[in-house]
């Protein structure tokens, strides 16, 4: 998701709806719900993170807090205990970002300090150590104190150094590292020599980001044309998408990606058989598809497996694509195939999303 990290951020109230089968809803219980319901009555959230069946937050404080399922120690508390409500990770201050696995059951998070840690499963080398040990709390990835950006997709991990240099690491059996070729690492690789990536997300076995230059970029499997490149082919290194440089934020889904252009315009592609894609059909696109013709959309995305959440630059909260857990927090768990406003607040800033639930910060 996009969003502020801690030290000195607006801080705001954190809500929560959809699945909550592992009390990935922060609630205290596993009552899914199909509207936004808060979580606790505190006002200091300003991140968040979905994973699967579970997720994450960062308080203004710098404090790290997870919740949900915990199958294989993603919650970071050193043990496989599910819990329904926010617990805090150790007594640390100094967490920025956290960034949950597209589809699996690990984490990548950055301190204040610029270090890079992960936990969770690590059955592809995901967490960056050099085998495949899985970790139940949180352990360093290398020793540099660089690093910017983050994203997580299955089993395979991306992150941006302050420099603009891109590494990846994990699964790699679709090319989804960017490297050229399909072998897996458990150590990060450096995708190429350029310095000017910026902004990245994963899906499953795909990835989408964006240049310095406002240029667009995907590579790994191209099921569905997910990698909008026109086709349905598997890239293994880095392939642009079309030629504009308007581009500003990106998200994706495990089939699906979406995109904003600095002109507040939204485009999505890949698989739509829920809607996902927000243009008013359940048809496919191998390329970028324009979603309505608004153009007041902000940065503030985040995706699920099969469904959207994003704030437009007026602050209301809006969704479409899979309903079926109450994820789109209309009420209801119908499918959606279009962008659907949820209330009529004008208070929401950032936003998350896990496999079938969905997360949101507000004023």
């Amino acid at each position: 998701m996009g969003g502020a990290g801690a030290g000195g951020a607006t801080s705001f109230q954190l809500w929560s709806w959809g699945n909550n089968s592992f009390g990935q809803l922060g609630h205290g219980n596993t009552t899914s719900r199909s509207s936004p319901v808060q979580v606790g009555a505190l006002s200091d959230w300003v991140s968040i993170s979905g994973g699967s069946f579970f997720a994450l937050a960062v308080k203004s404080n710098g404090t790290l807090w997870s919740w949900g399922r915990n199958n294989q120690g993603q919650l970071g508390h050193g043990n496989l205990t599910y819990l329904s409500s926010p617990v805090q990770v150790g007594s640390l201050t100094n967490w920025s970002k956290v960034v949950a696995g597209k589809g699996g059951d690990w984490v990548m998070a950055i301190k204040t300090d610029g270090t890079l840690w992960a936990w969770g499963s690590n059955a592809f080398g995901q967490l960056g150590q050099g085998n495949t040990t899985s970790q139940s709390s949180p352990v360093q990835i290398g020793t540099n104190t660089n690093w910017a950006e983050i994203a997580s997709g299955q089993g395979s991990a991306f992150a941006v150094t302050s420099s603009g240099a891109l590494y990846a690491w994990g699964v790699n059996g679709v090319g989804q590292l960017g490297l050229g070729n399909t072998t897996s690492y458990s150590s990060p690789k450096q995708v190429g020599a350029l310095t000017n990536w910026s902004k990245l997300a994963a899906g499953e076995n795909h990835v989408i980001a964006v240049k310095t230059n406002g240029t667009l970029w995907s590579w790994g499997q191209g099921t569905y044309g997910k990698t909008g490149q026109g086709d349905t082919t598997n890239r293994s290194s880095p392939t642009q998408i079309g030629a504009q440089t308007y581009w500003t934020a990106c998200a994706s889904g495990s089939e699906f990606s979406v995109a904003v252009g600095n002109s507040g315009r939204f485009y999505s592609w890949g698989y739509n058989y829920f809607g996902q894609l927000g243009t008013g059909n359940t048809t496919n696109s191998s390329s970028p598809v324009q979603v309505g013709a608004l153009t007041n959309w902000s940065s503030n995305i985040a995706i699920g497996i099969n469904h959207v959440i994003a704030v437009k630059t007026d602050n209301t909260l809006w969704s479409w694509g899979r309903g079926s857990s109450g994820q789109l927090g209309s009420g209801a768990t119908s499918n959606t195939s279009s962008p659907a406003q949820v209330g009529s607040l004008t208070t929401w800033s950032l936003v998350g999303a896990g496999h079938d639930s969905s997360y949101g910060l507000k004023s």
